[in-house]
């Protein structure tokens, strides 16, 4: 995990039915994370096998890679531990997002590849900018990165089943990580 992994063949087309799927998921998982129903998100798009991780990142020289850590962590998470972080936004006592935060994904250069353990597997690349305002603040706070996403076919629909985030950001300076990217 150190760094994401080269790729082995070129993107598949922009007209391929398999990456129009990809950019549909993707759009629509941005618009349930926007209107705050991350309960859906999570039963209707989450494998339960899903794997959700944000290395930590430092600086270091180019020949040193790109700095991620493959044991550190901001957020490496199961389905149980996001379960749990949406249940704890439904209640009255999420006091770091009540109010909520105004949150917007931007998701742009969609990357989609076949992969290599068969045809129920994607891996999907794609920059994300997360813009995020809070109570009267007139700062935003800005997120952006990469993520390194692998959609499973699980009766008939694409689910989330590993989502790796390589934040650009060696310093994250929120005051909570209780977003999801």
């Amino acid at each position: 995990m150190e760094d994401s992994p080269a790729p082995s063949k070129p993107p598949l087309s922009i007209a391929d039915p398999r990456h129009i799927e990809a950019v549909d998921f993707l759009m629509f998982e941005c618009e349930l994370l926007d209107d705050y129903n991350e309960r859906e998100w999570l039963s209707t798009m989450v494998s339960p096998d899903i794997v959700y991780q944000v290395p930590v990142r430092e600086t270091v020289e180019r020949a040193r890679g790109k700095g991620f850590t493959a044991s550190t962590f901001h957020l490496n998470e199961t389905l149980g531990s996001l379960n749990s972080r949406v249940a704890r936004g439904e209640t009255k006592y999420a006091w770091a997002e009540d109010p909520p935060s105004r949150v917007r994904h931007f998701v742009s250069n969609i990357r989609t590849r076949e992969h290599e353990d068969g045809d129920h597997l994607l891996r999907v690349k794609s920059n994300v900018l997360i813009y995020r305002t809070r109570q009267e603040q007139t700062t935003p706070q800005m997120l952006s990165g990469e993520r390194d996403d692998i959609l499973r076919r699980e009766d008939g629909r694409w689910r989330l089943l590993k989502r790796v985030v390589y934040l650009d950001l060696t310093v994250i300076g929120t005051h909570n990580l209780s977003l999801f990217f």
